[in-house]
């Protein structure tokens, strides 16, 4: 009997070690509850969380402190990660935009060593996310809520050549543009000559 529990004590201590994930407080409020006698203040949480390998998520959480609101944002961030694939493990595989309400985002890729170029809750994101070269630009509302949800958004969309291959039945190398590479030009430059 004792065996078994022990089994089950190491399973679950192994789940919960293998996910490592970063997370990024993005934005803390103090609201307020009017009650009877007066008000009651407490803390809401906007946390990123992500393992910088292609998953990201997000979360809110309320609480009278702030320590509680981040534990139930970043719990609510982890359970709703979304997957999204990236060309070269630095940046995004096609330009794209994302809404929510008043929030408009546009993303695009960059070539290596462009870094990360965006504001606030949109670099949390990326940068949990593992993007490390993207131009983005926030058209619109500047509320952080709003900001991440319209970016999620925008990354939802994001589909890879294989996956668009897959999809069409054909082969990545039909789907992506066709590039004469430098070496046949200079060859046919020769022949001319």
């Amino acid at each position: 009997m004792a065996r078994d529990d022990n089994r089950g004590g190491n399973r679950r201590n192994q789940r919960e070690e293998a996910p490592e994930f970063a997370d990024r407080l993005v934005a803390i409020n103090r609201v307020s509850k009017t009650v009877k006698g007066g008000k009651r203040f407490g803390f809401a949480a906007l946390v990123v969380v992500g393992d910088q390998k292609g998953r990201v998520g997000f979360g809110k959480g309320k609480a009278k402190e702030v320590p509680e609101a981040i534990r139930k944002a970043t719990e609510q961030a982890k359970r709703q990660m979304i997957r999204v694939q990236l060309r070269e493990g630095r940046t995004l595989h096609h330009d794209m935009s994302g809404r929510h309400g008043a929030g408009k985002v546009i993303m695009r890729t960059a070539p290596e060593g462009t870094g990360i170029i965006a504001g606030g809750p949109m670099r949390a994101v990326f940068e949990m996310l593992g993007v490390k070269d993207v131009v983005s630009k926030s058209i619109g509302s500047q509320n952080p809520y709003n900001m991440i949800r319209a970016t999620m958004d925008g990354l939802k969309k994001e589909q890879s050549p294989r996956s668009v291959a897959q999809r069409r039945g054909k082969k990545v190398a039909d789907i992506l543009p066709k590039r004469e590479d430098a070496s046949d030009s200079s060859a046919q430059v020769a022949e001319e000559a």
